[in-house]
């Protein structure tokens, strides 16, 4: 790719505390091009780190089901469903953060970066999150699950692949990535 600027306004990075994602991300950030800032900043490009966070009932299997001898078939107990939104909202700071020290070793800060945090099956979540974001591209790690992984799991990087309204580019490894350097 080339090294002058670029006319992209929008790249959607999605990170999940992965190095397969974090690797995404830095390949973003050598190899995509953001529009240069104009004088009113207005239509400057930016890159946005998304992290899409499981709500904490799929997370965890909250909802017990029917209890024996009548009772609730609905139980949420509050005190728990706090501790799993908390723990949570660690884990995604802890991503994020890590994503931003990534940013840092490539001199970009805010308003050139910029994080985003939504709740919800990943592979949606992020399709919905590039498209509502306006993203000129949204790029991505892949795990390389094997078949038998895929097949229960899914893949989140082949739905977005053949869902997502942008283009996706999907970086496979870290080795990839050091080739080409």
């Amino acid at each position: 790719m080339s090294s002058v600027a670029g006319n992209l306004t929008c790249v959607v990075a999605a990170v999940d505390g992965s190095e397969q994602s974090m690797t995404a991300l830095r390949w973003a950030l050598q190899n995509l091009k953001l529009r240069s800032p104009a004088s009113d900043s207005t239509n400057a490009g930016s890159f946005v780190v998304l992290h899409v966070q499981s709500p904490p009932s799929i997370a965890t299997g909250l909802n017990p089901g029917a209890i024996p001898f009548g009772g609730p078939t609905d139980l949420e107990v509050p005190a728990i469903t706090a501790a799993i939104e908390a723990h949570q909202k660690r884990i995604t700071e802890a991503v994020l953060n890590h994503a931003l020290g990534i940013c840092a070793e490539f001199n970009l800060a805010e308003p050139r970066i910029k994080t985003h945090v939504v709740v919800g099956d990943p592979k949606e979540k992020i399709c919905e999150a590039a498209q509502d974001l306006n993203a000129d591209v949204l790029v991505m790690g892949s795990r390389a699950f094997g078949a038998i992984k895929r097949m229960f799991l899914g893949s989140v990087s082949n739905y977005c692949a053949h869902h997502a309204q942008c283009p996706v580019i999907i970086i496979k490894g870290k080795d990839n990535v050091d080739k080409k350097n």
